[in-house]
């Protein structure tokens, strides 16, 4: 049973909640970028999809980065197929919050995109982040490829070695592969563009590997 269920444990997939058979609708464009937030990537771009706790603050940087094509921020991880914000924050359907980023890497490459992951979360918390508890914050890489979990790794031990010199912890961040990605509701799409005073705990950097 749910009551009194730790928020930092992830369900079992018998205890997930249903979900549904169809997906949110999802907004043509992006708002800042003015590219589609889905459809066909196009080609030479990559996708990179990460989780790094609230999915509100850590979209902005991503769409900030020049060679990225476009964001978007949805759900992935878990068991209920399609599932909502709200079913999400109760920790029954084990997704993560997450940012899916579609770039060129002829102009910004993986490495890059990794180091925004590590510097602007902090990833020697697992299933938090600040304030934010629950299953769903999880520091996670999802990739695509083995050459994306080779890079991932390699970038893993590089910011581990420039956490350990100032005193930091351990990373607890995993390296998994990507599962299926869903579209948050629009309203989450780009939300410190549409509410620029809105909450992001994003933006501190411990330390940088550079």
């Amino acid at each position: 049973m749910f009551f009194g269920r730790d928020k930092q444990t992830m369900p079992e997939p018998d205890q997930a909640l249903p979900g549904r058979s169809e997906a949110v609708p999802v907004q043509p464009a992006h708002l800042v970028l003015g590219t589609p937030l889905d459809g066909p990537v196009p080609e030479g771009h990559e996708v990179a999809v990460f989780g790094l706790g609230c999915f509100w603050g850590a979209e902005r940087f991503y769409w900030q980065l020049p060679g990225v094509h476009t964001t978007a921020v949805g759900y992935a991880g878990g068991y209920t197929p399609n599932p909502l914000y709200e079913e999400v924050c109760t920790g029954k359907t084990g997704h993560n919050e997450v940012v899916r980023v579609v770039y060129d890497p002829a102009i910004v490459t993986y490495d890059d995109v990794l180091k925004i992951f590590w510097e602007v979360h902090d990833p020697t918390q697992f299933m938090r982040q600040g304030n934010d508890i629950g299953t769903q914050y999880r520091s996670e890489i999802y990739v695509y490829s083995e050459e994306q979990r080779e890079a991932a790794e390699a970038s893993k031990r590089k910011y581990q070695d420039a956490l350990s010199a100032r005193g930091f912890g351990e990373i607890e961040t995993t390296i998994v592969d990507a599962p299926t990605f869903y579209f948050a509701e629009e309203y989450h799409q780009q939300y410190l563009h549409r509410n620029p005073m809105g909450y992001c705990n994003h933006g501190f950097c411990q330390v940088s590997y550079d």
